[in-house]
């Protein structure tokens, strides 16, 4: 019987025995997959298809830490992207590494398609900027605020790095699993193993990002799932221990399956909202600003929204000089508005601020 005490070094590798292709299941799945299949077209179809993923992929890093309590703004975290002097509070430095881990784990697989314990271990030492490696310390347990040891992971090294070889195996090989169960099943085997000191968490919801590309579900990863998760946290932790404690499948699968459809859906309507945005701009700023446009420009605006000179310079669009002229505009036109951080001049796009500030 299942102890929360005690190692669960019995963890059963999967596939799960378990009937995991249930009729609500499998109904689900087909909307999951109808879902993401229609975000991957939309994607795909957009004139640069990769213009969006610098701010969907910081709004996957800031809701992913938020669910390790690590908040917070998107006004911190923009700013301190493109400032010459970092003076991001440690919340902010810990989104950003979320992120570069996340470009790091995409592009390892674009070079190698395949998941492995190593890429666990490079992503998760890029979150956390250590050498950290496979959990060796005897006593880690999962306890809730009152100090309740809810489960216990398994110990000890080799017994852990068996336990990833295993999940190695079942991500890579080929068998009959629709992808979106499968990814779902991975999810869990990785936070039960629960290989590392710290960074699990967030090594695993990148892992989520990683199989969607990897399975071909979806060929841009611009989607961010943790923001489902934390709006539904608890229910999130309560299934993972259904699993554990009872094997119980169908309602875990079932809220991995939800969480794809519904954010694929709110991932679609946003990429349409900000595209429409990009050409309302792109409008203005060709009848109010005509000297400054270039579709080079709308983009630079779009890709981040805070910008400076020097970015601008970079590009080719002019020099500092010129495209400080551009900026001065756009900004009496009231496209753009600015703010100074020490010696340094930052514009930012405030409508496509003001739509990343709504809520999904």
């Amino acid at each position: 019987m299942f102890n929360p005490k005690i190692p669960f070094n019995e963890l059963p590798p999967l596939p799960p025995d378990a009937d995991l292709e249930t009729k609500p299941v499998m109904r689900k799945l087909i909307k999951a997959s109808r879902a993401l299949s229609e975000l991957n077209g939309a994607l795909t179809n957009l004139p640069n298809p990769n213009l969006f993923l610098d701010t969907i992929h910081l709004q996957e890093a800031k809701s992913s830490s938020e669910i390790e309590n690590i908040i917070t703004t998107n006004d911190d975290l923009y700013r301190d992207i493109i400032a010459d002097k970092k003076v991001g509070a440690p919340a902010v430095k810990e989104v950003l590494r979320y992120k570069q881990a996340l470009w790091l784990g995409l592009e390892r697989i674009e070079n190698r398609p395949f998941i492995s314990t190593n890429l666990c271990i490079e992503i998760v030492q890029c979150i956390k900027q250590n050498s950290s490696g496979i959990r060796v310390t005897p006593g880690t347990v999962l306890a809730d605020s009152t100090g309740n040891v809810l489960y216990t992971p398994p110990a000890g090294e080799m017994v852990i790095r068996n336990k990833m070889s295993e999940l190695e195996l079942f991500i890579n090989e080929t068998d009959n699993l629709d992808p979106l169960i499968k990814m779902a099943l991975l999810h869990y085997q990785f936070e039960a193993i629960h290989p590392f000191a710290d960074g699990n968490g967030r090594t695993g919801r990148i892992l989520l990002l990683l199989y969607l590309k990897l399975s071909g579900l979806l060929q841009i990863p611009a989607i961010y799932l943790s923001d489902y998760i934390i709006r539904n946290k608890l229910s999130y932790y309560e299934l993972l221990r259904g699993v554990t404690e009872r094997q119980e499948w169908q309602p875990y699968v079932l809220y991995m399956l939800d969480m794809v459809e519904v954010i694929a859906q709110r991932s679609l309507v946003r990429i349409h909202a900000v595209s429409a945005l990009m050409d309302t701009i792109s409008e203005r700023i060709k009848k109010q600003v005509p000297l400054a446009y270039s579709k080079e420009l709308v983009e630079i605006l779009f890709r981040l929204p805070y910008t400076k000179r020097q970015v601008l310079s970079d590009a080719g669009l002019g020099t500092l000089k010129t495209v400080g002229n551009y900026l001065a505009q756009l900004e009496q036109a009231g496209i753009l508005t600015s703010e100074k951080l020490g010696k340094e001049k930052f514009y930012i796009n405030k409508a496509l601020m003001d739509f990343l500030a709504k809520p999904n």
